[in-house]
């Protein structure tokens, strides 16, 4: 599904998994832009947390959305395999936090054709999934009073 059996500098990354997510380097940011997004919005994608994390700005995003970038993977700031273990972050820590997931299409914009947008340089259906994956609350923000403590009701 992903690609995490790679070796860098001598050192074979270990898969993340649900047992050891928590502990990988990359964590805390993602779980920081993540929760920020969720604490405006009830749906996080993960283009939406590489904005926040300052892998990808929002210029190179709307190149990619207006087919002007082949593919997203080109702009995003990293190599793949920490994009890879991010994306896989992501995942578990919308399961950790109970969302939904939710498969979006991405459309190019502006004129013409609306194409569907590729996310990485292979185009492999199991990559193209996970980018394009979107995790939604089940609790509506503006209707619903937050049960959890320390937090401002009507948000998480």
């Amino acid at each position: 599904m992903f690609r995490f059996t790679e070796t860098i500098k001598g050192r074979k990354l270990k898969k993340i998994s649900s047992s050891n997510h928590k502990n990988d380097k990359y964590y805390k940011k993602v779980v920081k832009a993540f929760n920020e997004i969720l604490k405006q919005e009830s749906v996080v994608a993960p283009v939406e947390v590489f904005m926040q994390m300052g892998n990808l700005n929002k210029k190179d995003y709307e190149n990619w959305r207006f087919g002007r970038v082949p593919y997203l993977e080109k702009v995003i700031e990293g190599n793949l395999s920490k994009i890879n273990r991010q994306l896989r972050i992501i995942q578990l820590h919308a399961k950790d936090c109970g969302l939904k997931p939710s498969q979006s299409v991405y459309k190019k914009w502006g004129k013409g054709r609306k194409i569907k947008l590729q996310f990485s340089k292979s185009g492999n259906p199991s990559y193209e999934f996970e980018y394009s994956m979107h995790y939604v609350s089940e609790i509506r923000k503006d209707t619903v009073k937050s049960t959890i403590p320390g937090k401002v009701e009507g948000r998480l």
